[in-house]
């Protein structure tokens, strides 16, 4: 397979807020302004969390206002860069951003979002309200005539239109004048058609008459089509906002004040005058302030903010701490190491909004089809206009505005451009509250594939420091003995072996006494005076060099085959042998068990011999061992694994593990590592527990797994309703999209996906690798239940188009003669269309022996009975349906029109038939 190497990106990045997209085309709109600004490499945005992420060219020069003014043009704002990493770029950023920088530019996002919030709030309760009352006032028996009441609906429409729906006209116009379109340019053209006409028909009754135009009014219709869409912008934007939760949670993390000794006295100062170097006291039950090491004191720190892990840790001296953890028991002094944006919490905040920002390939898809999307739609709804007209059955008109209306609306592509971003952003962010930083989208997506699993040794499976594991004293003298004389003698080493001797004989509480005379001997050991005696303490040729009898520690047990054994001679005489190793992290063996249940190949890649590499492969359950490995044969190592058609993982910690973790298919750090590993890497563990992984596999499946669902309903929702709203069910059944239900089905469609992303906020650890390859029948259960509750609101929602959609019209056959009145073949076609309690036209004219078929539409949503009552004619219609009578007048009169409904003739449900000679 091909293996595409990730080398490091050191070009610099900015990252703006985008203000006014509402889809996937807008989103594919800012993305071309953007990559055709000189100077800049890249550019990548994301619907859901309204950023756009700019790549720029080395030693470009891009000002500010340029961006700001292409963005503009694309018919979009942009606010200030947000980000931390900003590059030190003298147009661009100041590389002091801080922390508490960042968290200004959170609080101000979120309150410019809370405003968005509130006023789309407005306007869709106003615009609903309004509709509502102008149904009601159609549909009831108020006794008010309709041509009183059109002024009326024409004044209140005509608020809501261009009040409510401005942003909608803003939009579209801005896109329109750059020669493009998106989703506000369906609204616009639909809800415009829809009160165009009606405002025509209310201001000019004659002119519409003698057009042929019928005396309908769909202002309610507009009304409550940008009602609908405004309540489906405001859902999703309340959701959005939750999705942000995770950074405003890490941010919360962050204390506000430090205490510094500073000239021997302690002071309260502000988290952000705090100095690398600073001395900082940290007391029970006070949040650590920034990144540092303890050089004082000794605590039990709960890291569970950061790391996931529930159980505390014991930190002593020479441990380091991560700001924003807290302090649980004992008292104690750190030495800050690491501040502002360089501390982890500001780095682990970069990365989630990194990743929260980074587009999945699934989405490349999406936008793809978007940009070609709306103008496709335009199209089609032009051409399902066209068709109508041409043979679509009377009234044309009124048919062919409906199909139209409600192709436009049905067809706008929110879901489409939600769907992958929103289910990103909540899990990345629940990656970030488990301890594990995802770094976008493509790593997010990567997780679930890969089959192959290489385990760097050193800092990885084990601590990547050395510890005590044996101390095996000769006859003459005790352990707790041969432990101080040995600590005392490396009390002034700086020797890895040496430290974990001190380490060890400090944490059992041995005293130990003061050296003198401390003499490193290179590659063999040391030597030093003890209460007046000579220690030696080093390998084997240190001891035969100065002349120790070596064959007493052939007596004693031979240390573990992974340690390093270091001898000890006092006064010249063998005393002990005290075994030191890089100890095996606790949860290395159930971590290898768990990936191994995942049906993942396992491997363990180390520098150290073939025996020290078996024993602790052995020792966690490794069967793959590749030893002897020099760190730059890693990556080799890796790509001959890829080369055998493996999707590999690499995890590691050091510098020298970069280049795997750079070639490999997925890199993963452990977190106690180095920054080198990190940045090369796609996923971070916080804490380091290599269990991390199974959980980072599980969020990966669950995330992608929403993806799918995400776009499965979007793009199956406008290849389904498309054709319905176009009227392909009509010839069958009789059914047409009412475009009141297409801007429900519309907002439900958003509202739907953006939910279902937001379900993921509710993912737990796994217990175990079972749970992920074999999900309970409870959480299976719960996911057929939602899926399939979407399924049935869109089942209910074409139930209602199917019941309140027009049809064919019902031949009123059974009639043979009425009055003076007898049917015929031939027929001058008539409309009589009613909205709700008028009906237009409300005289018909005729001459004696001509034959007129009355087509008698109900438009509304109460069912009529017309009847001509000294002829005996009656013609019952249903909501939606139509009935046609065909007559021929034999006598001239005017004979009364009228619904025998109650309360109807009175509401203004009259006319009349005009037959002359």
């Amino acid at each position: 397979m091909a293996v595409e190497t990730r080398p490091a990106d050191t070009r610099p990045e900015l990252t703006v807020g985008i203000t006014g997209m509402t889809c996937a085309a807008c989103v594919r709109r800012v993305e071309k302004v953007l990559a055709k600004v000189d100077g800049v490499a890249e550019a990548r945005v994301n619907l859901a969390t309204e950023k756009a992420t700019i790549v720029l060219d080395s030693v470009a020069n891009v000002p500010l206002d340029t961006l700001r003014v292409a963005i503009e043009k694309a018919g979009y704002g942009m606010d200030l860069p947000s980000q931390t990493d900003a590059p030190a770029h003298p147009r661009i950023a100041d590389n002091s951003t801080t922390l508490a920088d960042q968290s200004e530019n959170v609080d101000a996002h979120a309150i410019e979002r809370q405003r968005e919030v509130d006023s789309l709030k407005l306007r869709w309760q106003v615009s609903l309200a309004a509709g509502l009352a102008m149904m009601a006032l159609m549909y009831l028996p108020t006794g008010i005539p309709m041509v009183d009441l059109a002024p009326v609906l024409f004044l209140v429409g005509t608020v809501v239109q261009f009040w409510a729906g401005r942003p909608f006209y803003r939009a579209a116009w801005n896109a329109a004048r750059r020669g493009s379109t998106n989703m506000h340019t369906l609204v616009v053209v639909g809800t415009t058609v829809a009160y165009a006409y009606s405002a025509f028909v209310t201001l000019w009754p004659g002119l519409a008459t003698r057009w042929g135009f019928a005396h309908d009014l769909y202002f309610e219709t507009a009304v409550i089509i940008i009602a609908l869409i405004l309540l489906g912008r405001w859902l999703e934007a309340r959701a959005r906002r939750q999705t942000g939760e995770a950074i405003r949670k890490l941010m919360g993390l962050r204390p506000k004040t430090a205490r510094v000794i500073r000239d021997g006295r302690d002071i309260d100062v502000a988290i952000d005058s705090v100095i690398v170097g600073d001395l900082v006291r940290v007391r029970p039950g006070e949040t650590v302030p920034v990144d540092g090491l303890i050089v004082e004191g000794a605590s039990a720190l709960d890291e569970s903010m950061l790391t996931g892990e529930s159980l505390p840790v014991d930190k002593a001296q020479g441990d380091t701490v991560i700001g924003a953890t807290m302090n649980r028991s004992g008292s104690f002094v750190m030495r800050a190491m690491k501040v502002g944006r360089d501390s982890a919490l500001a780095q682990i905040v970069r990365l989630v909004e990194e990743a929260q920002g980074s587009k999945a390939p699934m989405q490349q898809l999406a936008d793809k089809i978007s940009s070609i999307f709306v103008p496709a739609i335009l199209i089609v709804a032009a051409l399902t206009f066209v068709g109508w007209m041409l043979v679509g059955p009377e009234p044309r008109l009124t048919f062919a505005l409906q199909a139209t209306i409600a192709v436009l609306i049905i067809a706008c592509p929110c879901a489409l451009g939600l769907a992958t971003p929103t289910a990103i952003m909540v899990g990345t962010g629940k990656g970030a509250e488990n301890g594990i930083l995802i770094r976008g989208g493509e790593a997010l997506e990567q997780a679930r594939r890969i089959d192959t699993i290489v385990l760097d040794k050193t800092g990885t499976i084990t601590r990547g420091k050395p510890s005590v594991v044996a101390i095996a004293p000769l006859p003459h003298i005790d352990e707790a003995r041969l432990l101080a004389v040995a600590a005392a003698a490396e009390l002034g080493s700086e020797h890895p072996l040496g430290e974990a001797i001190v380490v060890h004989a400090r944490g059992h509480g041995i005293a130990t006494s003061v050296a003198s005379g401390f003499q490193a001997i290179a590659g063999r050991g040391a030597r030093a005076n003890v209460d007046g005696q000579s220690v030696l303490i080093g390998n084997l040729a240190l001891m035969s060099n100065e002349g120790v009898d070596t064959a007493p520690f052939d007596g004693l047990a031979p240390p573990p085959p992974e340690a390093t054994p270091l001898y000890v001679a006092i006064d010249g005489v063998a005393a002990g042998v005290i075994a030191v190793a890089d100890t095996i992290r606790p949860e290395s063996a159930d971590a290898v068990a768990q990936l191994e249940a995942l049906g993942l190949d396992v491997w363990m890649v180390t520098g150290d011999n073939a025996t020290t590499a078996q024993a602790i492969a052995g020792r966690v359950g490794i069967a793959n061992v590749l030893a002897e490995t020099m760190p730059a044969q890693k990556a080799a190592r890796v790509r001959e694994l890829q080369s055998r058609g493996h999707v590999v993982a690499m995890v590691g910690d050091g510098i020298n593990d970069a280049p795997a973790l750079t070639q490999s298919d997925l890199g993963i750090a452990i977190g106690t590592g180095t920054d080198v590993a990190m940045a090369a890497s796609d996923i971070t563990l916080i804490g380091g527990d290599l269990r991390g992984i199974v959980t980072g596999i599980a969020l990966s499946r669950r995330t992608v797994a929403t993806i799918k669902q995400g776009l499965f309903w979007a793009f199956g929702y406008n290849v389904v309703l498309i054709p319905v709203a176009i009227g392909a069910l009509y010839p069958l059944t009789g059914t047409l999209l009412n475009p009141v239900l297409a801007a429900a089905a519309m907002a439900m469609s958003s509202v739907s996906v953006v939910t279902n992303a937001l379900r993921l906020r509710g993912f737990r650890r796994p217990s175990s690798p079972r749970e992920i390859t074999h999900p309970s029948l409870g959480s299976r259960l719960g996911e057929i239940a939602y899926l399939g509750g979407i399924a049935a609101l869109a089942l209910a929602i074409g139930a209602g188009a199917m019941s309140l959609g027009g049809g064919s019209p019902a031949r009123a056959d059974e009639h043979s003669t009425m009055g003076e009145l007898t049917y015929d073949a031939k027929a001058r076609q008539i409309a009589v269309v009613a909205t709700e309690f008028s009906f237009s036209p409300a005289t018909i004219a005729a001459r004696v022996g001509e034959t007129i078929e009355i087509t008698f539409v109900n438009a509304g949503l109460v069912p009529h009975d017309w009847a001509i009552a000294d002829l005996g004619i009656h013609a019952g219609v249903a909501p939606g349906r139509a009935t046609v009578v065909r007559i021929t007048a034999t006598r001239a009169g005017t004979y009364d029109i009228k619904c025998t409904i109650d309360g109807h003739a009175a509401a203004g449900m009259v006319g009349a038939l005009v037959v002359t000679r």
